[in-house]
C-alpha cells in the first residue's frame, strides 16, 4: 500500500514498485506511474493505486453434470493488470489520502468478476459431460475451456486485465457419490487381490503337489535301488554260499583223502604190527609147541603171579591143583636141578 507522510500543508506519497499510482486534480490525470513518489494537497487531489503484479485468485464453485450429479471445481487463476489507467476508470481504486488504504474493495470486485467468468466457462463443459467423464478427464477439459473462454472474452482486455494462467486443481463429486463411484473400483481391486491370493494359494498347492510327487518318485527310486541292493546281496549271499560249499567240498574231499591216507597208513602200520606180532606169536607158539604141559602151566602161573599186586589168601587143595602142582614142582625141579641153589627156594615157596 501507499505510504503517506504528513506535513503542515502538503503531504507526500510513495508507492511500491509493483503498484501504479495515479494523481488526479480537477478530474484530470496529472501524474502517474509504478513506484511513483510525489507531493499532493489533500483538499484538491484524488489518488488511485492499482497493483500491477501477478495475483493468484483461488476459486471454488459447484456444477451439475449431464447426468444430474453435483461436482465441485476448484483451481487458481493468475492474472495481472496491464493497463492500470483503464482499470482505474472501470473499478474504483481510490485511496484515502490520510491513511493510504483503499476506500472500497476493488480487488474483491475483480476477483468476483473473474470467478464468475471461470464458473461460466467451466459450466459450459460440465453440463454437457457425464460424471464419469468429468472425473476421469474433466480437469484437463475444464482447464482448457476456462483458458479458452478468458482468451475469447473481449471485455477483459478492455478492462486492462490479462490472464496469465488457469490451473484446475480438483474436480470432486459429493461424498455419497464419491463413495458410490469408489465401490466398483474398490471391489474390483479387492477381487484382483482375492484372485492374486487364490493364485498364490493355487501355486503353493501346485508346488506342494510337485514336492510330494518328487518325494514319491524319490521313494520309488530308493525302493527300486533297495530292491536291486537286496537282489544283489542275495546273489552275493548265494555266490558266497556256493563258494563256501565248494570250498567246504574241496576241504571235505581233502580231509577225507587225508583221513583215508591216514587210515590206510594206520591200517598198514597195524597190519605190519599185527603181522610182526603174529610172526612173534607163531615163533613163540613154535617154541611152546615142544614144551611140556606142566611147564606151560608153571609159566602161566608165574605170569599170573606177576600181574597180582597182593595175595591175601591162597587155598591150594590136593583135588584141584594137587596133580598139576606136583607136576609143576617136578618139572621145575628138573629144570632147575642143574642150577643147584635155586631148587630149595622154589620148594620153600
Amino acid at each position: 500500500m501507499a505510504q503517506i507522510t504528513w506535513f503542515p500543508v502538503f503531504r507526500h506519497l510513495r508507492t511500491d514498485p509493483s503498484h501504479h499510482a495515479l494523481l488526479f486534480r480537477g478530474g484530470r490525470l496529472v501524474r502517474g506511474g509504478r513506484g511513483a513518489s510525489f507531493w499532493f494537497h489533500p483538499l484538491s487531489a484524488s489518488i488511485a493505486e492499482v497493483p500491477c503484479d501477478d495475483r493468484d485468485l483461488a476459486f471454488l464453485f459447484h456444477g451439475r453434470t449431464s447426468d444430474f450429479q453435483d461436482v465441485t471445481t476448484q483451481g487458481v487463476i493468475t492474472y495481472r493488470v496491464v493497463d492500470p489507467e483503464v482499470l482505474a476508470r472501470r473499478v474504483d481504486f481510490s485511496i484515502d489520502p490520510a491513511r493510504g488504504t483503499w476506500r472500497h474493495a476493488p480487488l474483491e470486485k475483480v476477483a468476483q468478476l473473474l470467478t464468475q467468468l471461470a464458473q461460466q466457462f467451466a459450466w459450459d463443459t460440465i453440463v454437457h459431460t457425464p460424471v464419469d467423464a468429468v472425473l476421469a478427464e474433466g480437469m484437463v477439459q475444464v482447464g482448457d475451456r476456462i483458458r479458452a473462454g478468458f482468451a475469447a472474452h473481449a471485455p477483459l482486455p478492455e478492462m486492462g486485465i490479462e490472464i496469465v494462467s488457469v490451473r484446475v486443481t480438483g474436480l470432486a463429486p459429493t461424498a455419497d457419490l464419491e463413495k458410490a463411484l469408489q465401490t466398483p473400483t474398490r471391489e474390483a481391486i479387492q477381487q484382483r487381490a482375492d484372485e492374486a491370493t487364490f493364485q498364490r494359494r493355487a501355486r503353493a498347492v501346485e508346488k506342494e503337489r510337485a514336492i510330494q510327487e518328487n518325494e514319491l518318485q524319490n521313494r520309488i527310486e530308493l525302493a527300486k535301488r533297495e530292491e536291486a541292493l537286496i537282489s544283489q546281496q542275495g546273489q552275493n549271499g548265494k555266490r558266497l554260499a556256493q563258494e563256501k560249499a565248494e570250498a567246504g567240498a574241496v576241504e571235505s574231499g581233502a580231509l577225507a583223502a587225508r583221513q583215508r591216507l591216514e587210515s590206510a597208513t594206520k591200517a598198514e602200520g597195524i597190519r605190519a604190527v599185527e603181522q610182526a606180532r603174529g610172526e612173534a606169536e607163531r615163533e613163540r607158539m613154535a617154541i611152546y609147541r615142544d614144551v611140556p604141559v606142566p611147564v606151560l602151566v608153571g609159566l602161566a602161573a608165574r605170569r599170573f603171579a606177576g600181574k597180582l599186586q597182593r595175595i591175601e589168601h591162597l587155598n591150594l587143595g590136593p583135588d584141584s591143583f594137587g596133580a598139576a602142582l606136583t607136576d609143576l614142582l617136578e618139572a621145575g625141579t628138573r629144570r632147575l636141578g642143574g642150577n643147584g641153589a635155586a631148587a630149595p627156594t622154589a620148594a620153600g615157596k
